[in-house]
């Protein structure tokens, strides 16, 4: 066991019903029927795999679209063709997740065999509105019509959906309740490479908090601030602008009138706090950049006109962040320095993510625009580790117990 998890090695699955669930949510060209990415299905790879070439009889469960906007949700179907193809194997589809088409696939399954069934969430109960307003304990999640229709099939449970792993819902914590379980390889890694991170990185540690997710990057700095984790946080973005504003820096009418209208004023009295108890260790820019009439223009703090928007950090700024990262033996990033997506306003971010790719420290990626970042910029292969989620990282590195974390604890308690 690692962490009070079992792993794959402690299994043995020959002949056996393997229920999987990963993460596979992809974005989808809803006119082609194809998917524009496929790097969370080759992630999950080695498990699917692994519990193959073991001969498992191996179901698969994912989700695909958004949990909240039922407009977003898809069909796996795409997912089955390009994971056939990864594994170099059919992997079979059934358009049912737990009725009876699903269970009667399931029942002819072969050793060795994958099928792949439809969206978990075409069930209710694997949305995040009956999530939120239920809150069912896990015990009451195994008597959910998902976990009570396809756990008797099934003899073990394996999750190797990390970046879901801050989810509470039936496919994720039920069906440890009632079955022996174990975390997936991909899983496993990126458990033990955030938890390591969090409890002996090498040092200089430097966090690199940017994007517009302030809710969670705040919750974080917290965390890592006061436990003594982060040496030096470095901030861009609408992270950096709070703390700017907070701090009474005046960076543009557009800045301040877009951080009001977003309803993140609320974070002005947190930034002023954490600056008075660890101003030492958080980095913030020097200048920054914005555009007018297409063109990019900066200056440092103190000689920003009033009418502008921040958009990016300054070059000055970008300078200052690589020669940290460049002197540092661990790095976290979580969010990007600017409106990256334009030529006009990337400078910050390509100058960071290249120190990434460049520094002999060990950085760790995570987050849907600091992946998208990273492909961009085509430095994939130059990071030290790339976590698939976003959500189950940060709320990881917030201090949080993943509830999928707990339930496969207890699962890993129940008898082969």
């Amino acid at each position: 066991m690692r962490f009070g998890i079992r792993t794959l090695d402690e299994l043995d699955v020959r002949g056996k019903t393997v229920l999987c669930r990963v993460d596979i949510n992809q974005p989808v060209d809803r006119t082609k029927g194809t998917l524009k990415s496929v790097n969370r299905i080759r992630a999950c790879v080695p498990t699917v795999r692994e519990l193959s070439d073991k001969g498992a009889k191996v179901v698969l469960m994912a989700h695909q679209g958004s949990d909240i906007e039922y407009k977003n949700f898809y069909t796996t179907r795409p997912h089955a063709v390009v994971l056939s193809e990864l594994l170099g194997r059919k992997v079979q589809w059934i358009d049912d997740v737990c009725g009876p088409a699903a269970r009667a696939a399931i029942a002819v399954l072969q050793d060795g065999e994958v099928l792949l069934l439809d969206n978990v969430r075409f069930v209710s109960e694997e949305q995040t509105l009956f999530e939120m307003k239920l809150r069912l304990t896990h015990e009451q999640q195994a008597k959910t019509l998902l976990v009570e229709k396809l756990a008797p099939l099934g003899d073990l449970y394996v999750c190797d959906a990390f970046a879901a792993a801050h989810r509470d819902q039936p496919s994720l914590c039920g069906f440890e309740q009632v079955l022996p379980s174990a975390m997936g390889r991909l899983f496993e890694k990126e458990y033990c490479t955030v938890s390591g991170l969090m409890e002996a990185p090498k040092r200089p540690c430097v966090f690199i908090l940017g994007g517009a997710k302030i809710s969670d990057a705040f919750q974080m700095m917290e965390t890592v601030l006061s436990r003594g984790i982060a040496d030096r946080i470095l901030t861009g973005g609408l992270v950096a602008n709070i703390f700017l504003i907070a701090l009474g820096n005046d960076i543009g009418q557009g800045s301040h009138d877009f951080i009001a209208t977003s309803n993140y004023t609320e974070f002005f009295p947190k930034a002023k706090a954490l600056y008075e108890a660890y101003g030492e260790k958080i980095v913030l820019p020097v200048d920054l950049g914005w555009v007018r009439d297409t063109q990019r223009q900066e200056a440092k703090l103190g000689s920003i006109p009033a009418d502008i928007a921040a958009v990016d950090i300054g070059s000055r700024t970008a300078a200052l962040y690589r020669d940290e990262i460049m002197n540092a033996k661990t790095v976290f990033v979580n969010g990007p320095m600017g409106v990256f997506e334009k030529p006009e306003s990337e400078l910050g971010t390509k100058v960071v993510w290249q120190a990434l790719a460049d520094t002999e420290g060990f950085s760790v990626l995570g987050g849907g625009d600091s992946i998208t970042a990273t492909e961009k910029y085509g430095l994939t292969d130059k990071m030290g580790y790339i976590c698939t989620g976003g959500g189950a990282l940060i709320r990881f590195l917030s201090g949080e117990e993943l509830p999928v974390v707990k339930a496969l604890r207890h699962g890993s308690s129940l008898p082969l």
